[in-house]
């Protein structure tokens, strides 16, 4: 791997019902997030701008997608400060399983459960 590139370039967050995925990322982070169908698969992509090159990713229901809370955790960037998407995810759906917690000059972190069942972080600087 080039030292020029991301160790990530893609994530999908595995979801049972996109309409609802979607609804509850959407209010947590207050965004509008794409839609688009491929080959059986239903996306629904966070905003992103393909020429700068930065990580990106979104949501995908599909036979091959099963959320879970085991595996890998995906940490989701809610600079300026986690507490204030933290306060949208139970409204949304969700279930906040671990408070915004210091990580020392890292910034914060926090666990969630998203509307499909899926653990997730946050992470923030502030």
């Amino acid at each position: 791997m080039s030292s020029a590139t991301n160790a990530i370039n893609w994530f999908e967050i595995s979801v049972s019902d996109i309409s609802r995925a979607k609804k509850f990322y959407e209010s947590i982070f207050e965004i509008t997030m794409g839609e688009m169908e491929m080959e059986g698969m239903k996306y629904a992509m966070f905003p992103f701008d393909p020429a700068k090159g930065k990580v990106a990713g979104g949501l995908a229901q599909s036979p091959m997608h099963t959320p879970g809370t085991t595996g890998s955790i995906i940490y989701l960037n809610a600079n300026p400060d986690l507490q204030e998407v933290l306060d949208r995810i139970e409204k949304a759906g969700g279930k906040i399983t671990m408070p915004k917690t210091s990580i020392g000059q890292n910034g914060f972190m926090a666990f969630f459960i998203d509307s499909e069942g899926n653990s997730m972080a946050l992470h923030s600087n502030t």
